[in-house]
């Protein structure tokens, strides 16, 4: 079983995630945002050394704690390339929304298809999943046998992720759910990037987005 600590923040109340196996000190964290100080608190509380950054996709609400995150942890910061113009253009989306969003520390690596990253006993492969975004991935954990996904914006508790931003397209964000998200068996464990957690299977079943034929 996984560690998982979670928290949100306004005005976005976006989910950042840090995630430790159950035998290391080992951990790493997901999607940084305005949360990130709870999260930098909870590392320092539980003990645990992250080793990583990872990003599902750089909506400035999944970003802005990256700075903080990199000062406090001294580690890589990962994301997809087909999201690393918007990851650039952090202060413009803040605009988009009336804010003031400082820019980011550069990225320090790019997901590459097929590729597994270790740390501790967990293992963690990113599977793109566009369609929110062009780069958006799922991040897929293992640990002992337990896989547990990190949807970011791709897929909610009876939603899924909005369109209408730069970059997104609807067709493709539903082929990335059913063709990605839907090949793991129901009782995987989803979290999201807002909102509750779910499982595949509950999604599959019951999410009034998706189509009757991907039952």
């Amino acid at each position: 079983m996984l560690r998982i600590f979670t928290a949100a923040a306004p005005p976005f109340m976006k989910n950042g995630y840090l995630v430790a196996d159950q035998r290391s000190d080992a951990a790493v964290l997901i999607d940084p945002g305005d949360e990130v100080d709870d999260l930098i608190a909870r590392a320092a509380d539980q003990r645990l050394v992250v080793q990583a950054i990872l990003l599902t996709h750089a909506h400035l609400d999944h970003i802005t704690g990256v700075a903080q995150a990199k000062a406090a942890f001294d580690v890589d910061t990962w994301l997809h390339r087909d999201d690393d113009v918007l990851y650039r253009a952090v202060e413009q989306q803040g605009l988009m929304f009336g804010l003031r969003v400082k820019a980011q520390p550069p990225v320090d690596r790019f997901y590459q298809a097929g590729q597994q990253l270790t740390v501790g006993g967990l293992t963690i492969a990113a599977h793109a999943t566009p369609g929110h975004s062009p780069g958006g991935v799922c991040l897929e954990v293992r640990d002992d046998g337990a896989t547990e996904l990190f949807v970011g914006d791709t897929l909610f508790a009876g939603s899924i992720g909005r369109t209408d931003l730069p970059g997104g397209d609807y067709e493709t964000l539903i082929r990335s759910i059913e063709t990605v998200l839907f090949a793991f068996p129901d009782d995987t464990p989803a979290h999201p990037g807002h909102g509750p957690s779910t499982t595949i299977g509950q999604e599959r079943r019951n999410n009034p987005f998706l189509s009757p034929e991907s039952a």
